[in-house]
């Protein structure tokens, strides 16, 4: 089997780059290596930049969005026993961001794929990812049996773990990488959330996050340290820890509304970075190039960037021959990446408390999220990070 661009992970990366391109006129073939119904149910980041609520739309994935998304017009910061809300559209030119499950946004782009896309091979695991001049092989195993898919590109989405980034020889990759001491316990729960924003939490107990999924499920995290075992936090110990941490001096009586909690899982935190996002006819996209702590809900976005900057340069490709979008594309991602980098790290270090952290850091905080409070500048720097870098100059 042969294919333009062959497409390693059936992620929101790598679907909606399949249908980028197949809108594009370009063939593809797309490999996963876990079944359509694990795919589908891999709970994962539910908040969408403008960028990635546009790249949907245009590629026909955006009804069911339009329909069931929750647009958020900003953020609570709680701290101190006070609230503070961020306001996106007074910060950051208008714009806004979409509460719309990962889920289900693949699922909308499973469905489009196999109906109007090229082939997507469920349970086709990549082996390895081979180069001879201008043909790159993906080595894979399905239904029991060695194959291979031949392709002019190979853009591998296939997450931290994939083998597309062992393509990039050990001497030229250069891997960053940043640890956090402690996780976040993340539960789905059968209960209508009483707020209508997104509730950051910073607490002499650690951080708190009260996010959702619909009118009727909440979606909420606690930190936790790491190795954490989900089996140790049974539910009211949950809801009592996740009042403590969202408590207002304010509004002693403010409460979560508590329901049947469905489902429970540990996060660790991370950040990483695999430079460059580009080695002959491999590239990387979203967590097989990047990983950041979800603090800042970049990670998603992050991948949708790579994968529009990608479809664009292909198009280019194309439609003149010429290969300066490809060739340019780590650069160009690259710079998008770290400054997500920098915010997932700056939101996950002020609002976390890291083990034996001392009562001089406790107050850095504070006086940090004092001043965002307190300063039109400070409130808008985090709103336009919040809300995405645009997708225009260099990054165009």
């Amino acid at each position: 089997m042969h294919a333009t661009v062959g497409i390693i992970g059936a992620g929101p990366a790598g679907l909606l780059l399949a249908r980028l391109l197949h809108q594009a006129g370009i063939d593809s073939v797309v490999l996963e290596a876990r079944d359509r119904a694990y795919v589908e149910q891999r709970q994962r980041a539910g908040i969408l930049e403008q960028i990635t609520v546009d790249a949907l739309r245009a590629s026909g994935a955006g009804e069911r969005m339009d329909r069931e998304g929750i647009v958020h017009h900003g953020i609570e910061l709680r701290f101190d026993g006070r609230s503070h809300r961020v306001d996106f559209p007074a910060l950051a030119d208008g714009r806004n961001v979409m509460v719309y499950a990962q889920t289900e946004m693949v699922k909308d782009l499973i469905a489009l794929q196999l109906a109007e896309g090229g082939p997507l091979l469920f349970e086709a695991e990549a082996r390895g990812v081979s180069q001879d001049g201008d043909r790159v092989t993906v080595h894979y195993d399905r239904d029991g049996r060695e194959q291979t898919l031949t392709c002019d590109w190979v853009v591998g989405c296939d997450g931290f773990h994939g083998v597309a980034k062992d393509a990039i020889p050990e001497d030229l990759r250069r891997d960053y990488e940043r640890t956090y001491p402690y996780s976040w316990l993340g539960i789905l729960a059968d209960a209508p959330p009483v707020y209508d924003e997104l509730i950051y939490a910073h607490s002499d107990r650690g951080f708190a996050l009260a996010s959702m999924r619909s009118a009727t499920v909440s979606r909420l995290y606690l930190q936790v340290p790491n190795g954490t075992d989900p089996a140790d936090w049974p539910d009211e110990k949950i809801w009592d820890e996740l009042d403590r941490r969202f408590a207002l001096a304010e509004d002693p009586a403010w409460k979560l509304t508590r329901g049947p909690i469905t489902a429970k899982s540990v996060l660790p935190m991370r950040s990483h970075v695999t430079e460059p996002m580009r080695h002959g006819r491999v590239l990387l996209a979203g967590d097989a190039a990047h990983i950041v702590p979800p603090t800042g809900a970049k990670g998603l976005n992050l991948a949708a960037a790579d994968v529009i900057v990608l479809a664009r340069a292909f198009a280019r490709y194309r439609q003149t021959g010429s290969t300066d979008l490809l060739d340019t594309y780590s650069k160009t991602c690259l710079e998008r990446v770290w400054r997500a980098e920098h915010f997932s790290y700056f939101m996950t270090t002020t609002l976390h408390v890291a083990p034996e952290q001392s009562p001089f850091d406790t107050r850095l905080q504070l006086s940090q999220l004092a001043r965002v409070a307190a300063s039109r500048h400070a409130a808008a720097e985090l709103a336009e990070n919040y809300v995405g870098v645009r997708l225009d100059g260099p990054l165009g």
